[in-house]
């Protein structure tokens, strides 16, 4: 079992840790909008932003997603943890096997895995197709194609980051396809019962796909809270960063149940 660390940053201080984990072709500075508007409404908070591996510092690093998870942990330590998408799902590994040092858990945009063996067969076989495109044509055209999708439609120039996406590499990113990508994710539903933490599952209701799995995820968790955030889609905290760090303060302060 691995414990290495992730590169990491971290933004303000204080004695409440807040662990955040980006998406597929992001780094930790995808956050920053974010987290400009979330800290000023926790007092005594500091954030830390990972590089999952594969992505921005931790390039090198070649992990699956339960390894990932445990080095997560490890840099993050006890902590509220926030993730998005891929990070989404690095987290959902963490909070069941460290529910001592994951304290809640925020979800946006995460699944549970693909129930279905073909389905997750057939996704392991797009997303190594998908490896050896980003290996081809190289980080740039990849961006270029990975935002044209519509799942990040609505997303503005600004809001889509790419400047930042382009620090990655073609081999880092086709890595953590081969590794970390949907396909590869034994199917957790069945385990969502057992999560003890309070869980923030949200998502963007245009993103029907992704309301539909935070749905089914907050009917598992006993100790869930579902928020749709209006007018977004599967990039809440890009679109609508302010409704969501509302959402947010509101929930993290709100007495545990």
């Amino acid at each position: 079992m691995t414990r290495s660390a992730l590169a990491h940053q971290t933004i303000g201080s204080g004695d409440n840790t807040v662990v955040f984990v980006h998406g597929f072709t992001q780094t930790g500075d995808s956050w920053r909008p974010f987290i400009e508007v979330l800290l000023p409404q926790l007092a005594n908070t500091k954030a830390i932003l990972v590089d999952l591996p594969g992505h921005g510092a931790s390039a090198d690093l070649r992990l699956d997603l339960r390894n990932t998870a445990e080095a997560l942990v490890a840099t993050g330590g006890r902590a509220t943890y926030v993730g998005y998408s891929l990070g989404a799902r690095v987290m959902l590994h963490a909070a069941l096997a460290h529910a001592n040092l994951v304290e809640r858990c925020v979800l946006i945009s995460g699944t549970a895995g693909i129930d279905d063996e073909i389905e997750r067969r057939a996704r392991r076989n797009a997303d190594e197709q998908l490896a050896e495109r980003i290996e081809q044509i190289g980080t740039a055209a990849f961006i270029d194609e990975w935002l044209a999708q519509p799942l990040f439609a609505h997303l503005t120039p600004s809001q889509a980051q790419r400047a930042e996406r382009l620090v990655n590499s073609p081999i880092g990113l086709a890595s953590s396809l081969r590794l970390c990508g949907t396909g590869t994710q034994t199917p957790l539903w069945n385990r969502l019962a057992a999560l003890s933490q309070p869980l923030l599952v949200v998502a963007g209701a245009r993103d029907e796909k992704f309301v539909a799995l935070a749905r089914r995820m907050a009917e598992l968790a006993p100790h869930a809270r579902l928020e749709i955030i209006a007018d977004a889609g599967h990039s809440a905290h890009l679109e609508q960063p302010t409704t969501l760090a509302g959402a947010f303060a509101h929930w993290i302060t709100s007495p545990r149940t």
